[in-house]
């Protein structure tokens, strides 16, 4: 995590960390993207690649920069999307706009050391059953 440090990270629940978080998230992507070119992970659960895409880095963002929990969740993204396991398996949210691409939506969580659960949510695309990595959470 070179440039970026835990300790860049607010706490504080003001607009003004919560921005600050959320720029956090989308810094931390970039930098991730680099390192990843290919964009995917391997997951053991899964037995496949789950890929982050741009919609994986705006709905992590969007929602695990209100909580700093979550936002510091993001920075193990390598280690929870090799070993998170599925627990649940719904529809997608047809209603979300963010959701009509995928036929379903995998809950799959991780427990990560000195930390708690972390959930990450997977996106089945209707196209090819690509798996997208949606969101990144602290439980």
């Amino acid at each position: 995590m070179n440039a970026l440090t835990k300790n860049d990270i607010p706490k504080g629940q003001t607009r003004e960390e919560v921005k600050s978080r959320k720029k956090f998230i989308i810094d931390f992507y970039a930098k991730w993207n680099a390192e990843h070119p290919d964009k995917q992970i391997y997951n053991n659960n899964l037995q496949e690649f789950i890929n982050v895409r741009f919609l994986s880095i705006q709905e992590t963002a969007e929602h695990a920069s209100l909580r700093y929990e979550s936002t510091l969740a993001v920075t193990y993204l390598t280690e929870i999307m090799t070993f998170a396991t599925k627990v649940k398996e719904d529809k997608s949210n047809q209603n979300k706009k963010n959701q009509k691409q995928f036929k379903k939506i995998l809950i799959m969580e991780y427990e990560k050391e000195n930390f708690g659960k972390i959930k990450m949510t997977v996106g089945v695309l209707k196209s090819d059953e690509n798996k997208i990595q949606y969101c990144i959470t602290a439980i």
